[in-house]
């Protein structure tokens, strides 16, 4: 049975121990989810040589008299089919003593490998589902920073590595800021733009400021003739870098600011001693067709790996009221969705 940990740095620390940490595990993205969410750190094995942890999120989704359970790009197990069992079936405990209607984890196990496959078919032998909610993205693609700067220009398209140049020709400056008022400005003009839906200016402001005081995240921002025209928001944590917010503008886009931008971000995270680059979101299918082709077709002319994740899975201890849930959600979230857009375009 996994013990749990009260104390959030020794969390954290023991987080390192595994190859590839996930900020979205530590005690810093809990946090930022309170008091929404309800956190508890859970760890297998002795904290010194842990065979596996999790931080497992809880709360009550909207007005259903229910609790749901997630573990955000987690749990942490070390890379052994064996050690997945043990953790899965302590889960499903977890759940059942918690009263959840179900628990959600969305691990960074390649889907290809061996491991993958495995634990795919261990998943559905003890009765979890792929689920119809992936929060993150399923798939994405993977720089590997090991190889240094001339490797990884090499890597990638010829076009790429040009309009890096050109950008640099034309005056694009790239530097870190904590301006995060200008690139929540950006990030809105890039919302209403490309037509996905962001948070509110505060949600952003707060998650930006907290990793970045706590050295979990860096913004960096790329101006032009005096205007600040692209941005970006990286987490890190362990080997790992994550593109997570991107911003830019129609004004400047000539001067290809956000090759640069991302090129930069690259070598600070090379600094930082990060080994790999995580782009964080690439097409479900790959297809000209899937709403995401075009901002794959950017990411993959940095020579980035593509990467399929296994994806997000379910257990429910009621399969039954489960079955309701999956039913009645999606049309909730989606008249939520219609009152937002009709309040911002009204104005509100």
């Amino acid at each position: 049975m996994p013990q749990h940990i009260s104390d959030p740095t020794q969390f954290d620390t023991l987080l390192h121990k595994f190859p590839r940490p996930h900020v979205l595990q530590t005690s810093h993205w809990a946090e930022l989810k309170a008091p929404v969410w309800s956190g508890q750190r859970l760890v297998w094995g002795e904290p010194a040589s842990p065979l596996a942890a999790a931080s497992v999120l809880t709360r009550r989704p909207g007005p259903l008299p229910v609790k749901i359970q997630y573990v955000p790009k987690g749990p942490m197990v070390q890379p052994r089919l064996a050690a997945w069992e043990q953790v899965l079936a302590d889960l499903e405990a977890h759940a059942r003593n918690q009263g959840a209607l179900f628990i959600k984890i969305d691990p960074d196990v390649d889907a290809e490998s061996d491991l993958g496959r495995g634990l795919v078919s261990m998943l559905q032998q003890r009765g979890w589902v792929f689920s119809s909610e992936q929060i993150q993205f399923r798939n994405t693609m993977l720089n590997d920073l090991s190889v240094g700067e001339e490797a990884l220009l090499a890597g990638m398209k010829q076009k790429t590595r040009y309009n890096i140049r050109l950008a640099r020709r034309r005056g694009v400056t790239v530097a870190p800021s904590d301006d995060f008022a200008r690139f929540y400005a950006l990030y809105a003009e890039t919302a209403h733009r490309d037509g996905f839906l962001i948070r509110p200016q505060a949600y952003y402001l707060r998650v930006m400021s907290h990793m970045q005081r706590h050295r979990l995240g860096q913004l960096f921002l790329a101006e032009v003739e005096g205007e600040i025209v692209a941005g970006l928001f990286l987490l890190i944590f362990g080997p790992t870098a994550w593109y997570f917010y991107g911003a830019s503008s129609a004004r400047g886009r000539r001067h290809m600011p956000t090759y640069l931008l991302q090129w930069e971000a690259m070598r600070w995270a090379m600094a930082q001693g990060c080994e790999v680059y995580d782009w964080w979101g690439a097409p479900d299918q790959l297809q000209e067709d899937d709403p995401m082709w075009g901002v794959y077709r950017f990411k993959r002319g940095f020579g980035g790996r593509f990467t399929r994740w296994i994806g997000a899975w379910d257990y429910a201890p009621r399969p039954r009221l489960y079955a309701l849930y999956t039913r009645i959600m999606p049309k909730v979230l989606d008249g939520m969705r219609k009152m937002h857009r009709g309040r911002a375009s009204a104005g509100e």
